[in-house]
């Protein structure tokens, strides 16, 4: 099995989805004996975010400059880690109401016309079934389903919208939220996704 790790947070040992993707490999490996782990730190190595020069070089224009050249290669290298694994662990941790910057970026070189989605006469049509996403959700407050913060969140529906157009159907959250809320509130968060984790690759 081919797993992509993906991580976000810019809160490095003191990130609580870092700690749950690292969870969530970890069951995987346990579970599934030939387990091969690529992992990206997109705090540490960050994806440039797209500009003019990038969509010139996608319609083909020269590259001329190196390290435009280099980020090129980059991208197409994520575009690649992504089309080839069987699972996805993503940690996205909620920042003003959506996800971190870096990881729309790196959305950004997956999402691609001819590679992950195609538009057709009946509409758009998603290339990238067939795989299973498990996205690490981190919230300091409370947003799912009928809480009061329920409007808020561009952070869950942004993701579930983004990976359905992209043809995902095996789309998994692994939710911890009212991390902010007090230490009661963030311990039984904490519980709640960590059974989840060990329901997921059970």
């Amino acid at each position: 099995m081919k797993l992509l790790h993906i991580d976000s947070s810019i809160l490095g040992q003191q990130s609580v989805s870092r700690q749950l993707t690292a969870q969530l490999i970890e069951a995987a490996r346990q579970q599934h004996g030939d387990v091969s782990v690529t992992y990206r730190d997109l705090a540490l190595a960050p994806v440039d975010h797209l500009a003019p020069p990038h969509l010139a070089a996608a319609q083909g224009a020269p590259i001329e400059a190196d390290a435009l050249q280099q980020d090129v290669a980059l991208g197409a290298d994520d575009l690649d880690a992504f089309l080839q694994a069987d699972v996805v662990v993503i940690g996205a941790p909620m920042y003003n109401f959506s996800i971190p910057s870096q990881l729309k970026a790196w959305i950004d070189r997956i999402a691609v016309a001819g590679k992950t989605f195609r538009y057709t006469a009946q509409g758009p049509e998603g290339l990238a079934g067939g795989k299973r996403v498990l996205i690490a959700s981190t919230r300091g407050g409370m947003y799912a389903g009928d809480a009061p913060g329920a409007a808020m969140d561009h952070h869950e529906t942004y993701l579930t919208s983004l990976f359905g157009f992209l043809g995902v159907t095996d789309l998994q959250f692994i939710r911890a939220e009212g991390l902010a809320m007090g230490d009661d509130a963030r311990a039984q968060a904490l519980r709640h996704a960590q059974l989840d984790i060990e329901r997921v690759f059970a």
